[in-house]
C-alpha cells in the first residue's frame, strides 16, 4: 500500500471538521507523547480529541485510505506502552465519548462509550443496588475502552473474573473503517465470541465505539480481613492455603513492608507493622459471609499470621482499599523512579515465586516492592531505582526481565493483566513457539493486513 504525505493526511482530517481538535504542534501534543510508562515517548503526526462516534469512523477511514497508522488513547493509563503515539501516526482520544448510554436494572446491563471511567458505571449504577464488577488500581481514571483492550482485571477479579466476563457486547470500527456488532446484551450469546477474541487484543483488532457490559448485585454483607506475616514466603504459602480449604474470597491483595511503607507516607491507611500483609475480602449474603468469617480467621491462624483483624465498617475498609490501590503511585516518595511488572504463577507455587524475588533483589542491590493480586497470582513487583544513575535502568530492567522468566519458568506467564504493549515485546518467546506467533499474525492480518491499528504493540513488528 502507498503511504500518503504527511500534508495530504493533515489535509483529510482537517476537512472533517474537527477545528481546534486537530492538534499538530509539539506543545499541543506533548500530553499525548506517552503514556503511564514514560519511559517510551514518541511524537505523533497528529492528535485528535473526538466527540462522536462517527468522528471516530471518519477519522480511522482517513488512516486506511492513506496508509496511516492509528492509536486509540483514553486516560493514558497503560504501565506496558500499550496506548503509546505512533511515530508519523494519528492518536484518536476518546476522553470525550464518556457517557453512559443506557443503564437497564432489570436485564443488569449497561451501555457505555469507550471514555466513560471505570468506577462511573458503578456511580450511575449504585441507586439499582448494582455495581461493574472490574476495579483496577486506576479504576477512578482509567476507561472503558481501554479496560476492554487490555482485559483489565483488578482486585475483585478472584471472583468476579476479567473484563471480558462482564462484555456482552461491542460496537467497533475495524482498521478498514467497517462498522461491525460483536456479541450483544444477551447473556448467552450464540456462536464464535468474537468479544471474547476482541477483549484483550490490545487496539490491534480495531477501535471499540459502544460496549455493553453487565452489572452485579451490591453485595448484602462485606467484611474485610488484614494478616500480617514475617514474610512475604508464609503470606503468600496462606493464599494457597485458604483456596485448598475450599474457600473463595472475592479479594486477596499481598503487600511487603517497602510497599506498605510507601502506602503510609501516601494515604496513610494504618497497616500494621510487619514484612508482608495479607488482605482478605469476604462478600455476599449475610448469613453466609458470617458463617465463612471464623472459618478464614482459623486458616490464618493456623497459616502463621501475628496478627489478624476483620472489619466490616465502610470507612475503615475504603482506606484500606485506598492504601492498596495507591501503592503503584505511591511509591513515588520512595524512589524516583520505578518500573512495574505483571507476570503471573500458578497459586500454588506463589511463596516460591516471592521467596525467589526477593533472592533477586538482595542479589542485585535493587529494591522491589511487591504489591499483587495474590488470589490469582498476578504479581505486581514494582523495581525502585534512579535514573539519573549511570546504569540503573538498564539493571533495573534486566532484574524485570528476570522476574518474567521467573514466572514462565513456574508455570505462569508474562502478563495478567497490563498487557504486553511494547515493553514485553521481547519475552513472547518465553511463552509462545514461532509456529504460536505466526498464528496470532496471520490473525491480525485477516482484519488489518496492513497493521495500522497499534501498530508495533503486543506482537511487534509485521
Amino acid at each position: 500500500m502507498q503511504v500518503a504525505s504527511k500534508s495530504s493526511v493533515l489535509d483529510d482530517l482537517a476537512a472533517l471538521g474537527l477545528g481546534r481538535r486537530l492538534l499538530t504542534s509539539p506543545a499541543e501534543m506533548a500530553a499525548y507523547g506517552s503514556d503511564a510508562l514514560t519511559a517510551f515517548h514518541e511524537r505523533p503526526l497528529a492528535v485528535t480529541v473526538v466527540e462522536s462516534a462517527d468522528e471516530v469512523v471518519q477519522i480511522v477511514r482517513v488512516c486506511h485510505r492513506h496508509g496511516t497508522p492509528f492509536v486509540a488513547r483514553g486516560s493514558g493509563t497503560s504501565l506496558s506502552g500499550g496506548s503509546l503515539p505512533l511515530a508519523g501516526g494519528v492518536v484518536i482520544a476518546l476522553n470525550r465519548l464518556n457517557r453512559v448510554l443506557r443503564l437497564d436494572p432489570a436485564t443488569r446491563t449497561a451501555v457505555v462509550e469507550p471514555g466513560c471511567i471505570n468506577l462511573h458505571i458503578s456511580a450511575a449504577a449504585a441507586p439499582h443496588g448494582l455495581a461493574y464488577a472490574p476495579d483496577p488500581s486506576s479504576q477512578s481514571v482509567c476507561t472503558i475502552g481501554g479496560n476492554v483492550a487490555f482485559n483489565s482485571g483488578g482486585a475483585h477479579c478472584l471472583r468476579y473474573g476479567m473484563t471480558a466476563n462482564h462484555v456482552l457486547g461491542i460496537r467497533a470500527v475495524l482498521p478498514d473503517g467497517e462498522l461491525v456488532e460483536l456479541g450483544g446484551a444477551s447473556t448467552e450469546p450464540v456462536g464464535p465470541d468474537w468479544t471474547g477474541l476482541f477483549c484483550g487484543s490490545e487496539g490491534l483488532l480495531g477501535i471499540a465505539l459502544e460496549i455493553t457490559v453487565r452489572l452485579v448485585p451490591v453485595a448484602e454483607a462485606v467484611h474485610t480481613a488484614l494478616a500480617a506475616y514475617d514474610s512475604l514466603e508464609a503470606a503468600g504459602d496462606a493464599v494457597a492455603a485458604i483456596i485448598a480449604a475450599g474457600m473463595l474470597p472475592v479479594a486477596m491483595e499481598i503487600m511487603d513492608a517497602l510497599a506498605m511503607e510507601a502506602a503510609e507516607a501516601s494515604v496513610k491507611p494504618g497497616y500494621p507493622a510487619c514484612e508482608a500483609l495479607l488482605i482478605v475480602e469476604l462478600e455476599g449474603e449475610r448469613d453466609v459471609v458470617d458463617a465463612d468469617i471464623p472459618v478464614l480467621r482459623e486458616l490464618l491462624d493456623r497459616s502463621g499470621a501475628t496478627a489478624v483483624t476483620f472489619t466490616e465498617d465502610p470507612e475503615e475498609r475504603a482506606l484500606i482499599w485506598k492504601g492498596r490501590k495507591s501503592a503503584f503511585s505511591a511509591v513515588g516518595w520512595l524512589s524516583p523512579d520505578y518500573i512495574v511488572q505483571d507476570g503471573v504463577v500458578p497459586r500454588t507455587r506463589l511463596g516460591e515465586a516471592l521467596a525467589e524475588i526477593d533472592r533477586m533483589s538482595q542479589g542485585t542491590g535493587i529494591r522491589v516492592a511487591n504489591v499483587f493480586h495474590a488470589g490469582d497470582g498476578n504479581l505486581h513487583p514494582l523495581i525502585l531505582f534512579d535514573g539519573n544513575v549511570p546504569g540503573a535502568l538498564e539493571a533495573a530492567e534486566k532484574l524485570a526481565g528476570e522476574i518474567l522468566a521467573l514466572c514462565v519458568r513456574l508455570g505462569g506467564s508474562i502478563t495478567g493483566e497490563h498487557g504486553v504493549g511494547v515493553e514485553k515485546l521481547a519475552y513472547l518467546k518465553l511463552m509462545f513457539a514461532p509456529e504460536d506467533l505466526a498464528l496470532f499474525h496471520g490473525l491480525r492480518a485477516a482484519v488489518d493486513p496492513d497493521a495500522l491499528a497499534n501498530r508495533g504493540k503486543m506482537l511487534g513488528p509485521v
